[in-house]
């Protein structure tokens, strides 16, 4: 192919979870010395359904730190000079990804761990001081909500801000549990609602938390997006003017924002790659809104590109 052909991908694009650095560090500042507050509390009152609340703050401390690293490596290895060459050929976006991932583990294992402490709980009630209880859970909500608002807007677009946005969520709605608990405990006596409270708390994390699980392990697994007509884009690639066959066709995400596609495509001996290349691009780019693409063109006189075995 001659060596004319603009191979320029353009600018490129701020990543979702760098965008909303500062406001993850301000929600990770907040929850961190909260938590603190909270456990200590917690053991004080005597409340599983506090203790509970902690426990997922902590988680929200370890995944809004992870979160952060994540960023900060991922950053620090795209602004390396484009001719340093590394074994991380996709560079560290992938990071954003397991952490919203191990993010998912956490609250997995917290949300099972509450529950099965509350069913212990209910057969031997403790005593609970609903006082201290309640005035912690007043200040734990006060902190969630500070996080909460901070990381609205970028929940919406990066997974691993996400996976941040739907623990402090989740642990938001804790706090309005473990006041409820608290309220109900001064005005009846019943020592019992502390366990159905945390235990509540624990069922109501755990289908979120599947769902971001899963939404982590098929962008790890490489699967094409959610909702991405791969046969319907072979149909588009192989319309193109010259191109008779389109095979090993691919599509990705690396991280938040950022899809990739590579495909060969197969020419009439003698058409313009050059066309052919441009018009996949556009192809890619205007219909599927994937703007790193990679093919392969190949004229169908051309024999052994056939043979890929995978």
């Amino acid at each position: 192919m001659a060596s004319d052909h603009e191979h320029s991908h353009g600018p490129s694009m701020a990543r979702a979870g760098e965008r909303h650095r500062g406001r993850l560090t301000i929600a990770f500042a907040v929850i961190l010395g909260f938590f603190v507050v909270q456990v200590v509390a917690a053991f004080w009152t005597n409340s599983l359904s506090l203790l509970s609340d902690a426990a997922h703050m902590l988680t929200d401390v370890v995944g809004l730190g992870m979160a952060l690293a994540a960023i900060q490596l991922a950053t620090r290895f795209a602004e390396r000079p484009q001719s340093a060459r590394s074994a991380h050929t996709f560079g560290l976006y992938r990071l954003e990804i397991l952490a919203a991932f191990v993010n998912s583990l956490l609250l997995f294992g917290v949300a099972v761990w509450v529950v099965f402490e509350a069913i212990r709980r209910l057969g031997d009630e403790p005593d609970v001081l609903g006082g201290p209880m309640l005035v912690v859970a007043v200040l734990g909500l006060l902190a969630n909500l500070v996080a909460f608002a901070l990381l609205r807007e970028g929940a919406s677009e990066s997974v691993n801000v996400e996976g941040a946005y739907l623990e402090v969520l989740a642990d938001t709605v804790g706090s309005v549990g473990v006041i409820a608990a608290a309220v109900v405990l001064q005005v009846f006596g019943w020592t019992w609602i502390d366990a159905v409270v945390g235990a509540a708390i624990g069922l109501w994390i755990l289908p979120r938390t599947w769902r971001l699980g899963r939404r982590a392990v098929r962008i790890l697994l490489q699967a094409a997006p959610v909702g991405f007509d791969l046969d319907q884009l072979a149909i588009d690639l192989g319309a193109i003017d010259g191109v008779v066959d389109v095979h090993d066709l691919h599509v990705w995400t690396l991280t938040s924002d950022m899809d990739a596609a590579s495909a060969h495509l197969v020419t009439r001996a003698g058409a313009d790659s050059h066309a052919v290349l441009d018009g996949a691009r556009q192809c890619l780019a205007e219909t599927y809104g994937v703007t790193h693409g990679t093919f392969q063109v190949e004229p169908d006189d051309h024999e052994g590109c056939d043979q890929i075995t995978w």
